[in-house]
Order: structure tokens, then C-alpha cells, then sequence
């Protein structure tokens, strides 16, 4: 969530990201009324407190003159001040609450460069990379080739755990496996260290990367128990760091995550239902970083060059768009998502679709879980944090797929994962 120091000292700089999120900027209000009543109940708190302290010097000093009356009507005073202060703190810590769940629904203070917009219509494409080559034979897409090469099983696992799951199956099993270690190679000639996190976390870490109540539709939850499913190793890699005060010469900290990743994929109902394009459960290589305020401007250039770098030796035709403000998260403030070139997608035509997304959250989650560093000047300061997807296996299978067929049926292995494919340089399929 937002630093409450900034809502305080901006308000209206607050409001206006509010308001080119199309929200209603009275609830800034609300969280500064919310505030003010907070510090005033503090502050009686210690005013009552103030008075304990004298009204117990007055007990001891009638004591020590052996004034039993008047130590006993002050004893009486100082029991009802006592009363008072646990009501006052009980009413402090209420506010307290209620402020604080109001900011969490305040979004992040968007960059400049994003994009004004209502939904993903409005995103702006800023590049495009590859060329997009219209095969001059019958297009199959990721499911018809899939199946027809022996590399997915449906309707086993639509049968046993029900839609949106599948077996991958012989070389996409290698192929999966392939993109996870190249992509693990690519972070660490990046200086990033590499981390398999745990697959499941409790609330109070899991809602330091992520609100909850915008997620409910996304995050699977362990009945009976405090855990979570995780959607993405960003939010177990974060929690690393709650609670943690780090010293400046720690940072830039370089984070890569490689995980299973779960999702219900709620919000999604009737789209992409066929194939392992939209899935309930997914591999995917992440990386987080976590820096100085002043420096996360750069790593998020270096981040977007890093995902840019992994399509381009993967040989995927893809483009770049900023995020609009009707279509970003709240924890964001500048997003970029790289959509592949996806042949088989849009009924044959070929479509853009989404696989990475790298983004400035500035200190929006650091605040949440409370991590900050040192700075030279003996300054505790919150950090930054940035993440994004080196790549997720599933759709990089299907983008590999749809883009490397041949005529024959086959799909031919990009060039950069030869290394990891046992020799297997093209997928023909069973004889």
C-alpha cells in the first residue's frame, strides 16, 4: 500500500492517479479523516498516560505522608484513567485498521509514461520485434499439433483434475524443462541468485506482495488452513525480505524465482478453456529486484531488456505495450507487458498475447512488508520493488508450437535450446 507520509504531504497528487485510474478520489479523503482521527485518539492516549504517571507520583507521595485518604481517591482516579487508556488504544488500533484497509485500496501513483485508458484496448504499443512469417501451407494451432505429436493428454487430465489442466507428455516434457533452464542461465549471467521458493504461504506474507481482495478470483486457498497456493514465486521471493531493514551496500538485491505457479483463473471464464495457453497450473522463471528509490527507474529498463533478450534468442516475434490506467494493478506504476506473436490464436488469423509483465511497484509493497534499508546518511528509507516474468513454460510451448511448424507436421526446436534437448532438434511425432 501506499506510504500514509506521502497520502499526508499529497494529496492531491494522490487524487489525481486516482482519478486517471477512473476511481473516485474521495476516498483520499476518507483515508486522511480516518488518519486525523487516529493521531487524535494517540495523542489523548498519551495525554492519559501523562496523567497515570502523576497520578501515581500523588499515590506514593500521599502514602509516604500517610494521607490514606487521599491515596485511596487518587488509587480510584487512576483506575478509571487506566479504563480510559485501554478504551482510547482500542479505538486507536480500530481506526487504525479501518485507515489502513481503505489506503490498501489506493492504487500505486502512476508513472508519467502511462497511458491513459479504461481497459486493455487502450494499452499502447511501444515496439515491435520479428517478422511474422504467413506459412504457405494449412496452419495447425498449439492443440491440433500437440495432440497429433503425442506432447498433451486432455481429456485424461480434464478427467482426473478437471478443466484448464493436462499432461504435458514426452518432448514437451524436455521442452519444458529446456525454457526453464535457459531462462535460468539468462538470470544468472545477470548477476541474479537463483531461489525455489516455497509453493504455498500464509496470509500476512502472502498479502505483502499482493491485496487479497483483488486477487480472490486468482489465488487458491487451503481449506482449513493459513495458506496459500502461490500464482507466481514474485510474492514467496518478496516475502524474503519482510520485516527486514537492509543495508545500502545490499542493494541492488537480484532475485530469480523458478516455481510452480497455481491459479484459479476465475476471471476468465469461457476464454481460452482449450489447450495449455490459460491454465491452472504452470511453470514459470521470475525475477524480482529490490533497490535504492533513485535507481528503479534503470532496472526496470534492464528487466524489460532481459525478457526482451529471452523471445528474441527464442526467435518468438513479439511487441511492447504500456499498460493503461484502466488495465494496470493497483501495485503497480508502470507496466509493460511483452505480447508473442501467437499464429494459431483469433481463429488461424494470429493474435498478440500477453506472456510477460515487468513492473515498477516503486515502495507500494515494500510499505506493506515493512522492508527498508540503511542509507549512507543513517536515514531508514522504504526500498523499491520491480518485478517481472523471465518467462512462464506454457505459453512459450504454445508460441513455439504455432510459430515453429512445418508443413510436414513437425515443429522445429529454436536453435537456443539444442543444449537442453538431448540432441532433439525437431519434434516429428510417433511413427
Amino acid at each position: 500500500m501506499l506510504d500514509i507520509k506521502v497520502v499526508r504531504e499529497h494529496p492531491e497528487l494522490v487524487k489525481a492517479s486516482e482519478k486517471k485510474r477512473g476511481r473516485d478520489v474521495s476516498m483520499v479523503d476518507q483515508v486522511l479523516k480516518l488518519d486525523e482521527s487516529w493521531k487524535k485518539e494517540l495523542k489523548k492516549v498519551e495525554e492519559l498516560k501523562h496523567k497515570r504517571n502523576v497520578v501515581s507520583q500523588e499515590i506514593n507521595q500521599a502514602k509516604k505522608n500517610k494521607k490514606e485518604k487521599d491515596a485511596v481517591k487518587k488509587i480510584k482516579e487512576m483506575k478509571d484513567v487506566v479504563e480510559e487508556i485501554k478504551e482510547r488504544e482500542y479505538n486507536a488500533d480500530t481506526i487504525l485498521r479501518q485507515r489502513n484497509e481503505m489506503l490498501k485500496k489506493i492504487g500505486n501513483i502512476l508513472d508519467k509514461e502511462v497511458p491513459a485508458g479504461k481497459d486493455e484496448a487502450d494499452n499502447k504499443e511501444l515496439k515491435k520485434w520479428g517478422k511474422i512469417v504467413k506459412p504457405k501451407f494449412p496452419l495447425k494451432d498449439h492443440i491440433e499439433l500437440g495432440l497429433d505429436l503425442d506432447l498433451f493428454d486432455l481429456d485424461t487430465a480434464a478427467s482426473v483434475s478437471g478443466a484448464r489442466f493436462y499432461y504435458l507428455k514426452n518432448e514437451a516434457v524436455l521442452l519444458d524443462m529446456a525454457l526453464q533452464r535457459f531462462a535460468v542461465d539468462v538470470l544468472l549471467k545477470q548477476g541474479f541468485s537463483m531461489h525455489w521458493p516455497p509453493f504455498m504461504l500464509n496470509k500476512a506474507a502472502l498479502e505483502g506482495g499482493v491485496n487479497l481482495a483483488e486477487f480472490e478470483d486468482t489465488i487458491y486457498k487451503i481449506d482449513g488452513e493459513d495458506l496459500y497456493l502461490i500464482g507466481t514465486s514474485e510474492h514467496p521471493l518478496l516475502a524474503l525480505k519482510k520485516d527486514k531493514i537492509l543495508q545500502e551496500n545490499e542493494l541492488p538485491d537480484k532475485i530469480g524465482g523458478i516455481s510452480t505457479c497455481f491459479r484459479k483463473e476465475a476471471g476468465a471464464h469461457g476464454r481460452d478453456t482449450k489447450g495449455i495457453f490459460r491454465v491452472h497450473q504452470f511453470n514459470k522463471v521470475e525475477q524480482i529486484v529490490i533497490c535504492k528509490p533513485e535507481e528503479s527507474a534503470k532496472y526496470f529498463k534492464e528487466m524489460q531488456a532481459i525478457s526482451e533478450s529471452i523471445f528474441q534468442q527464442l526467435e518468438i516475434p513479439y511487441h511492447v505495450v504500456a499498460v493503461c490506467s484502466g488495465d494496470i494493478g493497483n501495485k503497480q506504476s508502470l507496466q509493460y507487458d511483452i505480447e508473442a506473436w501467437f499464429p494459431g490464436q483469433n481463429e488461424k488469423k494470429g493474435a498478440y498475447r500477453e506472456v510477460t509483465s515487468c513492473s515498477n511497484c516503486l515502495d507500494y509493497q515494500a510499505v506493506t512488508l515493512n522492508t527498508r534499508f540503511v542509507a549512507k546518511n543513517g536515514e531508514r528509507k522504504y526500498v523499491h520493488m520491480l518485478n517481472n516474468t523471465a518467462l512462464a513454460t506454457s505459453r512459450v510451448i504454445v508460441a513455439i508450437l504455432e510459430n515453429f511448424q512445418t508443413k510436414e507436421g513437425a515443429v522445429k526446436i529454436p536453435k537456443v535450446l539444442w543444449p537442453y534437448m538431448n540432441g532433439i532438434k525437431e519434434i516429428k511425432g510417433k511413427k
